[in-house]
C-alpha cells in the first residue's frame, strides 16, 4: 500500500530518538518474547551496528524491570529507521502537522502545513500515531484527558565530577537549604544523590507537559530547559561539583500522558494486571503499571506470569470510519495508559494498526470489519507475536 508519513519534528523514532528514552522495553516477558515484528527487527540491528549487547532475558529482572530494556544508539536509531522507510517506499514528510481532516465518498482528505508547505492528501485509511490522539481529535472523535496529567522530562547527561570524592550528607542538606528558600523545586529533582548518580538521565519532572499544540509544547520545552539550567548552576556552587557541565541535552522535553481516544472497547487497569486475553487482541504489553506524580514513581508489577493483551477494537474510536490509532492515544483508563505507553507495546499496536489498514484498504471494509484471522496471518508473516 501506499503510505505517506507525516511527522511534525526531523527525525523518526519519537520517545526513542528526540524524546531520548534510548532504552526501548519490554519485549520479554517470564523468559519468554511477547513482541517481536518490525520494531523488534529494528532495535536488534541497531543493537548489532553499535556493537551492543541485549540484556540476557532468561535472568527474571525482578522490581528491576530497566534491567529487560534494550539500550540502542538514539542517533544511529533514527538512521536505520528512515532507511527502512524509504526501502519501503514511505513518502516522509518531515516539518508537518495537519490541521484539517474530513471524510466523505469514503475517502479521508487531509490537509497539512508546514515549512513553505500546504498539502492535501487523499486516503483510504488513517493511522493517528501521535501520541495525542490529534487526528482523531480534529476528525471529531471523542478523547479523554485526565484533569491532571503525568510529568514529563527533559533527558541530558552530566559529567566532571567524581561521585566517590562528594560529601553526600553536606550536599543532601544544602540542597535542602535551597528548596526550603524557594530556590529549587524538590518536585522537579526528587532525589539530588540520584541525579548525580545516574548522571541525569530520566531524572527529572515537568508538570504540566502537554505537547497537545504548538503552544504548550513550546511552554513544556521551556520549563524543562529552564528547571536543568537552574539545577546545572546550583551543582556548580557545591564542593566537587564546580566543573560539572553538560554532554548533551535532548531538543524536547518528553511527555508522559496528554489524551486518548474513546474507543469501541476501553482497556482497564483490571484487565491489564490480570492479563485477559481479548478474542480480538492483536498484541502483547509487559511492564509494570507507572504513574508518575510529585511524589516520583513506584512502579506496581505484574503478577507472575501475567502479560497484558491489546485488543484491536481498542485502536478504533467510536463512531469512526477507515480510523486507527496506535501507541500511548490507545483507548485505556489512566492506569492501564500507563503500562501501555512504552514502546516495546506502541511497536506492537502500530504494526497491528498496520495490518487492519492494509487489510481494509485491499478489501474495501473498515478495520473492524476485517476477519481477525486475516490480520492475525499478516501479522504473523512478519514476526508479530499474536496473544493466544
Amino acid at each position: 500500500c501506499k503510505t505517506v508519513l507525516i511527522e511534525s519534528g526531523s527525525q523518526l523514532g519519537g520517545t526513542s530518538t528526540t524524546g531520548g528514552v534510548s532504552f526501548p522495553g519490554i519485549f520479554f516477558a517470564w523468559g519468554e518474547q511477547v513482541i517481536g515484528g518490525i520494531g523488534w527487527e529494528l532495535v536488534l540491528e541497531c543493537v548489532a551496528m553499535n556493537d551492543d549487547k541485549l540484556p540476557d532475558f532468561s535472568i527474571p529482572h525482578g522490581r528491576s524491570h530497566p534491567r529487560h530494556q534494550v539500550r540502542i544508539n538514539g542517533s544511529l536509531y533514527t538512521l536505520l529507521a528512515e532507511e527502512k522507510c524509504l526501502e519501503a517506499g514511505v513518502d516522509i514528510r518531515y516539518y508537518e502537522t495537519p490541521h484539517k481532516v474530513e471524510f466523505g465518498k469514503n475517502e479521508w482528505i487531509v490537509e497539512t502545513v508546514g515549512k513553505g508547505t500546504n498539502t492535501q492528501i487523499t486516503c483510504n485509511q488513517i493511522i493517528d500515531c501521535t501520541g495525542n490522539a490529534l487526528v482523531a481529535s480534529m476528525a471529531g472523535y471523542d478523547v479523554l484527558r485526565e484533569a491532571e496529567t503525568q510529568p514529563g522530562t527533559l533527558m541530558f547527561e552530566l559529567e566532571g565530577y567524581d561521585m566517590d570524592q562528594l560529601d553526600l550528607n553536606q550536599l543532601e542538606l544544602t540542597y535542602s537549604e535551597e528548596i526550603k528558600k524557594g530556590d529549587l523545586v524538590r518536585e522537579e529533582f526528587r532525589s539530588i544523590q540520584g541525579l548525580l548518580r545516574t548522571k541525569g538521565d530520566n531524572n527529572q519532572h515537568i508538570f504540566k507537559a502537554d505537547s497537545t499544540t504548538s503552544e504548550t509544547h513550546t511552554l513544556t520545552n521551556i520549563n524543562g530547559r529552564r528547571s536543568l539550567l537552574k539545577m546545572l548552576r546550583f551543582l556548580r556552587t557545591l564542593p566537587g561539583c564546580e566543573h560539572i557541565r553538560l554532554v548533551k541535552v535532548q531538543t524536547e522535553t518528553a511527555v508522559r500522558e496528554t489524551y486518548r481516544i474513546d474507543g469501541l472497547y476501553k482497556i482497564t487497569h483490571s484487565d491489564y494486571v490480570t492479563g485477559k486475553v481479548f478474542e480480538d487482541a492483536v498484541c502483547y504489553s509487559y511492564y509494570p503499571i507507572d504513574l508518575h506524580d510529585e511524589n516520583g514513581v513506584i512502579p506496581d508489577h505484574l503478577p507472575e506470569n501475567v502479560v497484558a493483551t491489546v485488543p484491536l477494537r481498542a485502536l478504533i474510536p467510536k463512531n469512526s470510519s477507515n480510523f486507527m490509532v496506535a501507541g500511548r492515544c490507545v483507548s485505556s483508563d489512566r492506569l492501564a495508559n500507563s503500562a501501555l505507553r512504552v514502546q516495546a507495546s506502541c511497536m506492537g499496536m502500530g504494526q497491528a494498526a498496520a495490518a487492519a489498514a492494509v487489510l481494509a484498504s485491499r478489501s474495501g471494509k473498515v478495520p473492524a470489519d476485517v476477519p481477525m484471522k486475516d490480520i492475525k496471518t499478516l501479522l504473523k508473516e512478519h514476526g508479530a507475536i499474536i496473544p493466544s
